[in-house]
């Protein structure tokens, strides 16, 4: 009952997402520029909250990345909304790099990150080898994952869309999936979603999100399935190639971030979401990295840290 009103709640946002950003057509267009506002997005990380030494102190993670100077994370720099490389200001930015940076302010009074660049099948084996601190690249939480690193949050929701051609008018819905060949992200959650709720496609797995979007657009993919915020991002960064159709679909799928198995991180990273969402932090980075960029005006409902479904 829990997860159907997860799944509710997310739906009910992300259809707010697609009425903002649909054409008649039902293909997405974005409503707004795809440029962020540096000035709001520095503003918000410059006003993060550092917490107490008696907090840092308690948590032998936290501990550890104050004493180093620099808090490493495993992300992505070519993610539009979520976490993209910014080269006038030398650094990543969006909603995924925001968290991080504050969470590095919040251990160490200032947002000092060391991003090492991460792809689905690297994620895991870089918490465990010790190469980075935390993961926080749109990381879904799942069973399978959970037994070699842990999760701290979710700090975010989201279900899955289709991404075709702005041409294509014969998909409309995950329906017209059937003897079509679909892209999606290699060992990620979308081949099982594809396997489920369109069983007569044909799938075809990718390393990378961009292989997946250029795979649309050259016609060796007839769609892409992957969650809508990723979607989202293409749409915005291949204005008049390509198009979303249909309603979102699919399990909520939470993003966590990764820590190592059984650290205390889960417990320390968790109580900064909490504080990040109760004095809106957690809002206002939303608005300006998702929200002013895709035509909302109100933030959703963010997830509660700890309720991983696990």
């Amino acid at each position: 009952m829990r997860k159907s009103r997860l799944a509710a709640a997310t739906l009910a946002l992300l259809t707010g997402l697609s009425l903002a950003a649909c054409g008649g057509d039902g293909g997405s267009t974005p409503t707004a520029g795809a440029d962020l506002d540096l000035d709001a997005y520095n503003a918000i990380i410059d006003g993060g909250k550092t917490a107490s030494e008696d907090v840092i102190a308690a948590s032998e993670w936290a501990t550890s990345v104050k004493n180093a100077g620099v808090l490493r994370i495993g992300g992505t720099e070519t993610s539009n909304l979520f976490s993209l490389l910014n080269p006038a200001e030398g650094k990543v930015v969006g909603f995924d790099a925001g968290i991080g940076q504050l969470l590095a302010t919040y251990i160490l009074g200032e947002a000092n990150t060391e991003v090492t660049q991460v792809s689905v099948d690297t994620r895991e084996s870089l918490i465990e080898s010790g190469d980075v601190d935390a993961t926080i690249a749109t990381y879904s939480i799942t069973p399978e994952r959970a037994e070699r690193i842990s999760f701290a949050g979710p700090y975010y929701q989201d279900q899955f869309s289709i991404l075709v051609t702005a041409a294509n008018d014969d998909i409309k819905s995950v329906d017209d999936l059937d003897g079509k060949i679909v892209a999606t992200q290699a060992n990620s959650t979308g081949e099982t979603v594809i396997a489920e709720f369109a069983p007569g496609a044909e799938i075809l797995p990718l390393p990378e999100h961009a292989q997946a979007v250029e795979a649309v657009k050259n016609g060796n993919a007839d769609a892409y399935i992957v969650n809508y915020g990723l979607l989202l991002n293409a749409a915005l960064q291949e204005a008049g190639a390509v198009k979303t159709v249909g309603e979102p679909f699919g399990p909520a799928d939470l993003y966590g971030i990764g820590v190592p198995l059984d650290s205390d991180a889960v417990e320390f990273i968790n109580g900064f979401l909490k504080e990040i969402i109760e004095d809106g932090t957690w809002d206002k980075l939303w608005q300006v990295t998702i929200g002013d960029r895709t035509g909302v005006s109100e933030a959703p409902a963010a997830p509660t840290p700890g309720d991983t479904g696990l």
